[in-house]
């Protein structure tokens, strides 16, 4: 092979190496851009925590709501299913009521809060500096029940009613009641005669 023939092999040799440099940075670029749209949704998933529980920083949706649980029931489980409920009214617009206060205040839907209750005034003077017994604990279930998401409800959304049959006068059942058979909590031991929840109730 004469000279000529050996720099045209050279440069062939060269012009291939340039192409398969360009193809590989190419590739690799575009391997990077694959990933990064592949990345790009998980990126955008919102992970909310929920916010640590200070009695400084309660806020007037979850006093509300601790106020009423409390009201209902000193026993963490329970008050945490009952919390569920009120949440439950909130979201749905229950009787047309939309926020914590107005649902815990709609008249003769909690007991406590009726115009004319003796326990009225005390359970609406509660606040996040009260000392009663259990009140802490209220305030934080109703933090936690607040800020959980949606898939931690422990019932359908419908879950809106409960009655407990040791606080009706002579274990009556309410009207509303009567002929409808309360939900089943599962994984849940709450003491039917305490407390029964009901869904679907207009």
């Amino acid at each position: 092979m004469n000279h000529f023939g050996k720099k045209l092999i050279a440069g062939l040799a060269s012009l291939l190496a340039l192409v398969l440099l360009a193809l590989t940075t190419a590739f690799n670029t575009m391997d990077r851009a694959a990933l990064a749209e592949q990345a790009t949704p998980i990126a955008r998933v919102e992970l909310t925590a929920t916010p640590a529980f200070s009695p400084e920083t309660v806020s007037d949706d979850v006093l509300w709501l601790a106020r009423c649980i409390y009201s209902e029931t000193k026993q963490p489980a329970e008050q945490e299913l009952v919390a569920w409920v009120i949440r439950n009214r909130v979201e749905t617009r229950y009787r047309g009521q939309s926020t914590y206060r107005g649902t815990v205040l709609d008249p003769f839907q909690f007991s406590a809060f009726n115009p004319g209750s003796s326990k009225r005034r005390h359970y609406l003077n509660l606040n996040p500096t009260s000392s009663a017994r259990g009140w802490m604990r209220a305030l934080e279930i109703a933090h936690e029940v607040y800020h959980a998401p949606s898939h931690e409800r422990p019932f359908p959304k419908q879950t809106r009613h409960f009655y407990s049959e040791r606080s009706m006068v002579g274990g009556a059942t309410p009207k509303w009641a009567r002929g409808k058979t309360p939900i089943r909590l599962t994984g849940r031991t709450i003491d039917a005669r305490r407390f029964r929840f009901y869904a679907n109730i207009a």
